[in-house]
């Protein structure tokens, strides 16, 4: 994997790159669309690759562990060809399961012990078998194990999980240097900083990743409940730290407004379900606001769901006939309404590419962070 680093706002931290995999270029900064079972929901591949043109996409190392399993993935040559898609991968290793299934969980030093949301079984999850999963999964860009801790957190315990979370970054870089890809590509494994929203564990986490030279590095443990503005805090203080020569992820995040103002601040890859998940619940996001399609007052608005929208759909579909579909609950409608929210996530990282290169990033992102989270 290549990072280029190709324009620097001037008056930010927003930056313009190119991150080349054997699968793609990837230009930064950049939106991946959620796939967690290898599809992103309710949304062809087609629909990914023609009208949202998306880039890279992510799936789930827990997730794909429970179904269809390795064995499935292996067999077929990896999950680019069991899922015919031949651009990039990302897989998340499964450390936010470690959060959003506490109840089913149990952390030891050596892993992670869960019961299967499916049906009950056992499933133990360490950071050596987390790479092996993701080797077979055949990811481009695969992450460490960690621990995701919920907000808030005990000082005490974000500290405790943030030094497990090295330990554990300390087995898999082991690990994974002394495995091969198991496909005819190469991996790249990123590491993922952690400490809540304690600004001198960011720190000390940061430093710590930074001192290992990884090929990318990866921000975790926010977006779980935090306020905005200690997000941004904390992104602030790891983002001064980690180098600027390496690509950065920020985990998870988030609203437009959010993407937007992370960018300012030096991140380069963002994922997250909102999209998708908001847009099956009719919820649109535009560049003028955000748009409750179940209200009644679009039920006579016969325009275009989104005049200025990339996807052919917003454009050829009425705002009263979306709202027909949800009221009506035809599941067209989550599918219209999720092309249109990712291809405008697309949108808006590309437009914000643009403005980086031409020097206005600054002012348009200060505009567009005011029009985004308009409610319409």
């Amino acid at each position: 994997m290549k990072f280029k680093l190709q324009h620097t706002d001037i008056n930010s931290n927003a930056r313009a790159g190119i991150l080349t995999t054997d699968h793609g270029e990837i230009k930064t900064p950049i939106f991946m669309p959620v796939g967690t079972l290898g599809s992103v929901k309710g949304v062809p591949n087609k629909e990914l690759k023609d009208d949202i043109n998306a880039e890279i996409i992510l799936g789930n190392t827990y997730h794909l562990y429970l179904r269809p399993g390795t064995e499935i993935i292996n067999k077929v040559g990896g999950l680019h060809q069991f899922i015919n898609w031949d651009k990039p991968i990302l897989t998340d290793s499964g450390g936010y399961q470690v959060y959003s299934l506490s109840p089913t969980r149990k952390i030891t030093e050596e892993g992670v012990k869960f019961k299967s949301h499916i049906d009950g079984s056992n499933l133990f999850l360490t950071p050596e078998s987390a790479i092996d999963i993701q080797r077979n999964i055949g990811a481009d860009i695969i992450m460490a194990f960690d621990e995701c801790t919920p907000y808030p957190c005990d000082k005490k315990y974000a500290k405790s999980s943030m030094l497990l979370t090295h330990r554990w970054l300390k087995r898999c870089k082991d690990y994974f240097e002394k495995t091969n890809p198991v496909y005819d590509y190469n991996q790249s494994l990123f590491p993922i900083v952690q400490g809540s929203t304690y600004t001198d564990l960011r720190k000390e986490s940061a430093k710590y990743i930074t001192d290992l030279d990884m090929e990318g590095n990866a921000i975790g443990g926010l977006s779980v409940g935090e306020p905005a503005e200690e997000m941004y805090a904390m992104t602030d203080v790891v983002c001064e730290i980690l180098p600027k020569e390496k690509p950065r992820y920020l985990m998870g995040v988030g609203t437009p407004a959010n993407i937007l103002e992370c960018i300012a601040l030096g991140i380069d890859m963002f994922d997250c379900v909102m999209p998708t998940r908001n847009g099956r619940n009719g919820m649109l996001f535009t560049a003028n606001g955000i748009m409750n399609l179940k209200n009644k007052k679009w039920e006579r608005d016969f325009s275009p769901i989104d005049e200025s929208s990339n996807s052919y759909l917003s454009r050829e579909h009425s705002k009263a006939y979306l709202r027909h579909l949800f009221m009506s609950k035809e599941r067209l409608a989550g599918q219209i309404a999720s092309i249109h929210n990712l291809s405008f996530y697309l949108w808006l990282v590309r437009e914000a590419r643009i403005q980086i290169e031409s020097g206005s990033f600054t002012t348009w992102k200060e505009k567009m962070v005011k029009q985004v989270s308009t409610r319409l």
